[in-house]
Order: structure tokens, then C-alpha cells, then sequence
């Protein structure tokens, strides 16, 4: 099975929580911290969606659209998130917002244009732009260790 084929089976290889732990909650400190930052909690679960979505992510795709959901975001958009461009569901802001998370999640291939960041800063203020950066760095952290680690989603 080379790197880019899927799993036929997703068999738990280790805990992360358990063996990391201290590393683990440094990582949920900074979630706390990101929840707090005044980035729209809608537009959190977007970008934590987006990029999930991007990495392949099944166990983090299945929390935040459950969080996302929880939090009032439709199922239209949910639906329509990996072909955001396409659709006039996404507010400019949250455009710019996915722009950079697909850029950024993409970064070996993108190396975070200039274009999506003149985007950015139509759009954010530039604490709001540090924050959504972080935000963005953290998801692909949950998503490289989430299936590094292959976590199954409750099923």
C-alpha cells in the first residue's frame, strides 16, 4: 500500500491522549485559548472543517461538523464546504478565511501566497489574521496526529 492509498480497514495503531498526554494538553490549552480569541465560532468550525476535509481527516471531520452543527451552521453549507469556491453561501470574510486555510494546509505547494494575504487583510484585523494562522497550524497538527494515529470516529 503506498502513502496516498486509502485504508480498507482503520485499525487504532495507539492512543495519543494517553501516551502524549502532556503534549496533548498543551495542544488543548491552545484550543482554549483560539475558542477565546474573537474569531467567530462559526467561522472556526469552517476553517476546522476545510481543513479536515483537505487532510482527509475522518475522525476530525465527524467532531466539528457534529460541533459545527451543535452551533447552528446548516447543513447546505456543511455540504458545500469542500466546494466553497462554487458557492455563494460563504461570506467575503469567510471566504478569505478558507482561501487561507487551504493555502496554509497546503503550504508545500502554496507557500502562503501574497494574493489570499492581501485577501486577509480586507477582511481581518491583523491580530485576527496571528489568530486564524494559529488556528489553522493547530487543526493540521489535530488532523496529522488524529491520523497518524488512525483515530476512528464513533460510529
Amino acid at each position: 500500500m503506498n502513502a496516498m492509498t486509502p485504508h480498507s480497514q482503520m485499525t487504532p495503531r495507539f492512543n495519543h491522549v494517553k501516551l502524549a498526554g502532556p503534549a496533548i494538553q498543551a495542544m488543548l490549552k491552545v484550543e482554549t485559548a483560539l475558542h477565546d480569541c474573537g474569531l467567530e465560532h462559526s467561522l472556526i468550525e469552517l476553517v476546522k472543517m476545510r481543513a479536515s476535509q483537505i487532510n482527509g481527516c475522518a475522525f476530525c471531520l465527524d467532531m466539528h461538523a457534529k460541533d459545527a452543527r451543535k452551533n447552528g451552521e446548516s447543513e447546505a453549507r456543511l455540504y458545500l464546504l469542500n466546494a466553497w469556491h462554487e458557492s455563494p453561501l460563504y461570506s467575503p470574510r469567510e471566504r478569505a478565511a478558507l482561501a487561507w486555510t487551504d493555502a496554509l494546509t497546503l503550504i508545500a505547494e502554496t507557500h502562503a501566497p501574497d494574493a489570499e494575504y492581501a485577501d486577509l487583510q480586507v477582511q481581518f484585523s491583523e491580530a485576527e489574521i496571528a489568530n486564524l494562522t494559529v488556528l489553522i497550524a493547530t487543526i493540521n497538527a489535530w488532523n496529522r496526529i488524529a491520523i497518524s494515529a488512525r483515530s476512528v470516529h464513533p460510529v
